[in-house]
């Protein structure tokens, strides 16, 4: 049997066609997403929905002449962002995406929107979580008229194939809007109401793998957050696996049986009633796209082209490992193998970077810096290797918050991303940090892959633990 998942990324879209038989990935295609909107307004990161669902289509529709036999579709997608649509399922709105800033901009008296809803109802909802922009568009009277409902891009992608006319939201979508309990898998509709939102324009919700309808005679399965497919993509459902991902943001993923809260760690629902325990970087690979653009920019400036600059800054980064590697233990910053958390306060010959540019979830004001300067390792390979380094120890030490309070321990660290294929320094830093062996994915698309397992439940049998269930929308349609 064969399956195919499409995974809108914020900055591809990708697919994977799936043999559940031999579960092997028979093709990958990705295509640019490129539907980012003009504002004018920096803060603001929004995406023309409609552009997304047009080319995810394309994509699909192709793999279904090549692959007739594909008997399910799965959807994925990046998580947290909204978009509204009216009463009979059409779009309204532009994507507001993850990386949408309108929430932590401050008011007269210094506050982000973020605290504001903190000090108010208790509810901690980050920037770019969909029901904090919600509650933020809804103040400022920037919901579109008519507006009936809201969800992700890949849930209204769902609605498009099927012709749904309201979202049905699998809990790993839910619980990334903001305002929801994992534990008990629901909306916490009481504080909406006391900030005078109304919860009837919060979508359907389900914990198990449900259909949405069916597109060309194919059962379209309810959207899996990215990073949930992801995992499934890397581990399976049975996975134990540390999942480490660095592309335009980063994510540390543990799975576990129970629910548990800690501090800066999200708890997010997985599926068969197992949760995964998720740290994330806001900024991640992209502050290694960052030093690129100074990097170029100089070259530029000297008269030298504006030519890529990864592929000389990958050499200097394994130069200067090798050399640092090569001096004697308590000469270097570099940590050596399963230094863990020991090892983890230096990198660089003692250039220490922290890559928080973008702030963190729990701290948007925090800002990257560098430390431990001197005029001889100020160096581009010791900078762009200290970057790397700074990349992986904020999510290791996501890592070390969740193993404390859990006592879950990494067995392998499965990695998935560009950031991580791109850079081998990367993957050894990852590898001498967690101090056990670290695995690239085999499917370069993870999360279309994940999302290609998930939809084989409906084909198949019941996932762990959960009922697959059938819910509406049973023509079908894109609009």
């Amino acid at each position: 049997m064969k399956t195919i998942g499409i995974d809108l990324g914020t900055t591809t879209i990708s697919a994977a066609v799936l043999d559940c038989g031999r579960n092997a990935v028979l093709e990958s295609r990705t295509v640019p997403n490129d539907s980012f909107m003009e504002t004018g307004r920096p803060w603001e990161r929004i995406q023309d929905a409609g552009r997304i669902v047009e080319k995810a289509v394309c994509l699909l529709d192709e793999l279904l002449r090549d692959y007739p036999d594909a008997a399910a579709i799965g959807l994925t997608g990046q998580m947290h962002g909204i978009l509204y649509a009216d009463g009979g399922g059409n779009r309204l709105s532009p994507l507001y995406t993850w990386q949408d800033r309108r929430c932590a901009q401050k008011d007269a008296d210094g506050r982000t929107f973020t605290e504001w809803l903190r000090t108010r109802c208790g509810a901690a909802v980050p920037a770019g979580y969909g029901l904090g922009t919600h509650a933020w568009l809804h103040r400022e009277g920037g919901i579109p008229e008519g507006a009936a409902s809201l969800c992700t891009a890949a849930d209204y992608l769902g609605m498009a194939l099927t012709g749904r006319t309201r979202p049905l939201l699998h809990t790993s979508m839910a619980a990334s809007l903001g305002f929801f309990r994992a534990d008990t898998g629901r909306f916490r509709t009481d504080l909406l109401e006391e900030l005078g939102l109304d919860p009837g324009i919060l979508p359907e919700v389900t914990d198990g793998p449900a259909a949405l309808g069916h597109y060309r005679g194919r059962p379209v399965a309810a959207a899996l957050g990215d990073n949930q497919a992801s995992f499934l993509g890397a581990a399976g459902y049975g996975g134990e696996d540390v999942l480490v991902n660095v592309g335009t943001g980063g994510q540390i993923s543990v799975a576990s049986d129970h629910y548990a809260e800690i501090e800066g760690i999200e708890t997010r629902p997985l599926t068969g009633g197992r949760f995964l325990l998720v740290g994330a970087s806001l900024c991640g690979g992209r502050a290694y796209a960052v030093l690129e653009r100074f990097f170029r920019s100089y070259l530029a400036a000297a008269g030298c082209g504006e030519e890529e600059q990864y592929a000389v800054m990958g050499k200097l980064a394994e130069a200067a490992e090798r050399k640092n590697r090569a001096k004697p233990a308590g000469e270097t910053g570099f940590p050596r193998e399963g230094a863990g958390a020991e090892g983890a306060n230096a990198s660089g010959a003692g250039l220490k970077v922290c890559t928080a540019f973008c702030g963190s979830r729990t701290d948007p004001d925090l800002r990257g810096s560098m430390t431990g300067l001197t005029e001889d390792n100020f160096t581009p390979e010791n900078l762009i290797y200290g970057m790397l380094f700074g990349i992986a120890e904020e999510l290791y030490q996501m890592y070390e918050r969740v193993r404390r309070e859990t006592g879950l321990r990494a067995r392998t660290v499965a990695a998935s991303g560009s950031g991580v294929r791109k850079n081998p320094a990367l993957r050894h830093i990852l590898e001498d940090l967690f101090g056990v062996p670290l695995r690239l994915t085999e499917c370069v698309e993870e999360a279309a892959c994940g999302a290609a397992l998930n939809a084989a439940e409906l084909v198949v049998g019941e996932a762990p633990g959960k009922k697959t269930e059938t819910a509406g929308g049973n023509k079908d349609a894109v609009s």
